[in-house]
């Protein structure tokens, strides 16, 4: 399946510089398919070493971390030749290996003529939290270049299911606010509410292109949950590894409410911030769920507006919320016109989740009027609001509110509404959402 950090995969290797690379990201995004993918068709041949099943590789690092020796290693072990610049060498799961991620910075010093590409699901985890002294990791500052991969937008699942033109026909109309036909406009709904279901792990998406069966993706997607849980008790220690579960768990109650800021009393009876602090801190670290904080003024930085104390707690994957929540496949595929009101999480949840893929931090405003806008976005020198609505029932209200008292040049409206631009608010339909950037340095 087509990704579009193949792109920034390819990028990297053109740079005469560039250092060796750590890709992160949560469990099951797809890391190891596109890396396999990228060193078939860009490099002569590729090594993939994985780090969780390969004692032999392991062994070995623990007394040696020369470049040359682990090159000749790998060599021998694989039988491939390693070529500077021809060969990919992988090192999947490197959090399992701590004189893996110390190699790295060798290689970028002393041998950068060799490609080296390490993946990692829990890598934050292992290096902010060793389980035990013994095993705590020094991440190669300065050393490596790093990208993050998450699971698949609307885009790219457009493209998996054959609907290319469609996406480009998104972002040409995004581009020029003029309204889409109203029956391509309805098939792109449709398709949003399927994904909705359907998610982003590539697993699942490519099972829905195999038999378009929504039972046969929940299957899939319940697997991928029991699979966190699982990492949560190797990578945590007992006592926290009941905290991440308790929070992970209260995350569908926590967007059920009207109110969606975190409330650690939904975790726990009696639960607090220094209780579960650490915990919410590892789920971020894992790429499991987005922390969204507030802000309470929108001046230029915003950054320097959060109130850490105060924020929303968003699944990576909406595909992944639906089915913990044990939400019906039909009432998403009615989203836009049912009064569910869970399905305004739903929909706020699926924003967060595109904008986090576009590199976008997520910050919220409230005042103390109660009005709120569900994102605040800065680009460059301009604060963006955006507001989400799950149908075609729109309130201006807050957006106005806020457009007019930071004097933004216009707002982004999200819902199931076709394109527009009127009284500087650019209407953006709900599957066009992966259209959105902006960049906060420039």
């Amino acid at each position: 399946m087509k990704r579009k950090i193949t792109q920034q995969l390819i990028d990297w290797k053109k740079r005469p510089d560039h250092k060796p690379l750590i890709l992160q990201g949560a469990r099951q995004v797809g890391k190891t398919y596109i890396l396999e993918e990228f060193g078939r068709e860009h490099y002569m041949n590729y090594v993939k070493v994985s780090l969780d099943l390969v004692p032999d590789v392991r062994n070995f690092l623990k007394d040696n971390i020369n470049p040359l020796e682990i090159i000749a290693f790998l060599e021998t072990l694989y039988n491939e030749r390693i070529v500077p610049h021809e060969t990919l060498v992988i090192l999947d799961e490197i959090q399992d290996c701590k004189r893996a991620l110390l190699a790295l910075k060798y290689f970028q010093e002393d041998y950068p003529q060799y490609d080296i590409v390490a993946a990692g699901s829990l890598l934050g985890v292992a290096v902010n939290q060793g389980n035990k002294p013994e095993e705590e990791f020094s991440y190669p500052v300065g050393k490596v270049d790093e990208l993050r991969m998450y699971p698949m937008d609307f885009e790219e699942f457009l493209w998996a299911t054959n609907n290319d033109i469609l996406a480009q026909d998104i972002r040409t109309h995004f581009n020029s606010n003029e309204a889409m036909p109203a029956s391509v406009h309805q098939l792109a709904i449709d398709l949003y509410q399927r994904y909705l279901i359907v998610g982003g792990m590539p697993e699942s998406v490519g099972k829905y292109v195999e038999t378009h069966s929504f039972l046969e993706c929940r299957t899939v997607q319940q697997s991928i949950l029991i699979g966190y849980n699982a990492d949560m008790a190797k990578y945590a220690k007992p006592a926290t590894t009941v905290k991440i579960r308790a929070c992970f768990n209260s995350i569908p109650a926590q967007l059920a409410k009207e109110n969606r800021k975190f409330q650690y009393k939904l975790a726990q009876k009696g639960g607090t911030a220094k209780i579960f602090g650490e915990a919410i801190e590892w789920l971020v670290l894992a790429g499991t769920v987005h922390k969204c904080k507030l802000i309470s003024h929108g001046f230029i930085p915003i950054s320097t507006q959060e109130d850490d104390s105060d924020f929303k707690i968003y699944m990576s994957d909406i595909g992944l919320l639906n089915t913990k929540a044990q939400m019906p496949a039909q009432m998403l595929l009615n989203s836009i016109d049912s009064e569910n009101t869970f399905l305004g999480s739903v929909a706020e949840n699926y924003v967060g989740q595109a904008l986090a893929a576009n590199g976008i931090t997520l910050r919220y405003w409230k005042n103390d009027n109660t009005q709120e806008v569900e994102y605040i976005l800065q680009d460059g020198m301009n604060v963006i609001p955006v507001e989400v609505k799950k149908g075609k029932k729109v309130d201006a209200i807050s957006l106005n509110n806020f457009k007019r008292t930071y004097k933004c040049p216009f707002a982004y409206r999200i819902s199931g509404k076709n394109f527009g631009f009127a009284n500087e608010i650019k209407s953006v339909p709900l599957y066009a959402v992966f259209c959105i950037e902006a960049k906060e340095d420039e």
